[in-house]
């Protein structure tokens, strides 16, 4: 009886029906909006996975880390950053990626500016495209890192239910993908996605969930804007109208490659509020490409402008309950779970509404961790407990509503 008191508490405080008792992040007495830390403390060369090159060689991965001094708070938001350069260049001490993560952390924030694998030949469209999804690969590798740790040692103190993907130019491309490039099936055949190790790839802390909550665009862009789908998670972008090297609409990268058609922050955009996904565009009228970077004072005011455009854009959702996925769906699309609670196993039904499809589905626990992989080949899918405590779990798949799970 004890136990199945605990699971319907644990069920009623993840429910993101319920009241005061949601899992928010306190926003009070200036936190996540002012600079209310004077100094910030930076770990550097933290090794969070590593991962084989373009030449086959094992690279190891590193990040640094940004905390604020004197920080309190036990459970606390994440934003991590990536670097721009095309994949040929760049590293996680570039200028303004240094000056990003120091301001959100002296607002509060845990962030983290971390490096990816680097450099592409055959120098074509062809092998960017590789590159990209390999640096996507180890941002996802990055999110699961701070997820092991919120579920194990807690060294950073991080709350798993928030944290945010962001970048600068190409960075920007890896944080997009993050948050929205998520089936197999939306990738070129030609890039050979299999032998590159799928959307998740190997490049560290598996078993742990790599999902975002939110998206930091900064002068990126989408290689196909229907990636963002409803129900995906929000995103926030800025970038210039007369941006030459990402386009602010629709365009082609590549300097001095074969044409590689892309679509900034203008298309994506339009395309986000058609599907009713909450993204603030900031435009900077007549500016190039990464306006914010450099030592002049126009950069400088760039970068203020950045820096509050993306703070306002963040400290809403930290409001809000968290959830270790984003997805959300209509009820048509929301598979039917039972009993609730379970002893020893529990049956899933396909939503009627929807063609059943063959497909992976994931369970995760409270902290984000995947405790068991599925394979859903019948409308009915049964869960068996086996060895898993009691506790609140929640089913994840490919296009439907995530569901909460609850044994005994």
């Amino acid at each position: 009886m004890k136990k199945l008191l605990l699971a319907l508490v644990l069920l009623w405080l993840w429910n993101p029906g319920t009241g005061a008792a949601q899992t928010r992040i306190d926003t009070t007495g200036g936190r996540y909006y002012r600079p209310i830390f004077a100094t910030v403390t930076r770990t550097q060369d933290v090794t969070y996975g590593a991962a084989t090159d373009f030449l086959g060689n094992n690279q190891n991965l590193r990040l640094d880390v940004y905390q604020p001094v004197g920080d309190t708070v036990r459970r606390r938001p994440l934003l991590v950053f990536a670097h721009g350069g095309g994949f040929v260049s760049g590293n996680r001490s570039d200028a303004e990626i240094v000056e990003l993560c120091t301001r959100f952390a002296r607002m509060g924030y845990v962030t983290a500016s971390i490096d990816y694998r680097l450099l592409f030949l055959p120098f074509d469209t062809v092998n960017i495209g590789r590159a990209a999804i390999r640096a996507t690969q180890d941002m996802r590798a990055a999110v699961r890192f701070f997820r092991r740790d919120a579920a194990t040692t807690r060294a950073y103190r991080i709350h798993p239910g928030f944290i945010y993907a962001g970048g600068s130019s190409a960075g920007a491309f890896m944080a997009l993908q993050t948050g929205y490039l998520d089936k197999d099936s939306e990738v070129p055949a030609y890039l050979g996605l299999a032998a590159l190790g799928g959307l998740e790839g190997s490049s560290g802390n598996p078993g742990y969930a790599s999902n975002v909550q939110g998206v930091i665009n900064l002068c990126g862009a989408l290689g196909r804007p229907w990636w963002i789908e409803a129900g995906n998670v929000p995103f926030v972008s800025l970038h210039g109208t007369a941006d030459a090297v990402v386009p602010y609409g629709a365009g082609t990268v590549g300097s001095g490659l074969p044409p590689q058609k892309v679509y900034g922050s203008a298309v994506l955009k339009v395309r986000a509020t058609a599907v009713g996904v909450v993204n603030p565009l900031y435009t900077f009228k007549g500016a190039g490409h990464v306006p914010y970077n450099g030592s002049s004072a126009t950069a400088a005011a760039y970068l203020d402008t950045t820096t509050r455009f993306v703070r306002d854009f963040l400290r809403p959702l930290l409001r809000q309950p968290a959830t270790v996925t984003a997805v959300k769906a209509s009820a048509a699309t929301a598979p039917q779970v039972f009993p609730v609670p379970a002893t020893d196993a529990i049956r899933v039904q396909w939503p009627a509404a929807q063609l059943f499809r063959r497909q992976p589905a994931e369970l995760l626990d409270v902290t984000g961790r995947i405790v068991r992989r599925l394979r859903w080949e019948q409308p009915e899918l049964l869960v068996l407990r086996e060895n898993l405590p009691a506790g609140t779990y929640l089913l994840r798949t490919e296009g439907l509503a995530s569901r909460r799970v609850v044994f005994d």
